[in-house]
């Protein structure tokens, strides 16, 4: 296992970013103008990089990391921020995305984790 934190709060906006398969996390010390769009998470200590292999499970549900964009593994450990995007594509289309293969979009309710486990 290389990371585990605990969804804290899950802003208003939240379910239109689904409706685009696209979720968009940060540490729970986000400023209120992003509290609305996001899924808040406890803050951990990121030890290793997310790679494409890695799982990425949240609530419980695995996903296949099939891209990672150039910027998205420094906003990930500097302020837990990233879009999660669940089309399964070989390239990240902004630098922030992580694309994730998997079956349907993750069930996220307060108090689920979301845990990186590296292959």
């Amino acid at each position: 296992m290389g990371y585990k934190s605990t969804v804290t709060e899950i802003g208003p906006m939240v379910q239109d970013f689904i409706g685009e398969k696209m979720i968009i996390v940060f540490n729970d010390n986000a400023p209120a103008a992003l509290r609305e769009m996001a899924v808040l998470h406890s803050i951990e200590e990121m030890e290793k990089d997310i790679a494409v292999n890695d799982i990425i499970a949240i609530g419980g549900q695995e996903f296949v990391v099939t891209a990672v964009g150039s910027e998205a593994n420094e906003t990930f450990r500097t302020m837990g921020h990233c879009t999660f995007c669940f089309n399964g594509g070989d390239t990240a289309k902004i630098p922030g995305h992580i694309e994730l293969l998997g079956e349907g979009m993750p069930e996220i309710t307060v108090g689920c984790t979301i845990e990186i486990i590296h292959t």
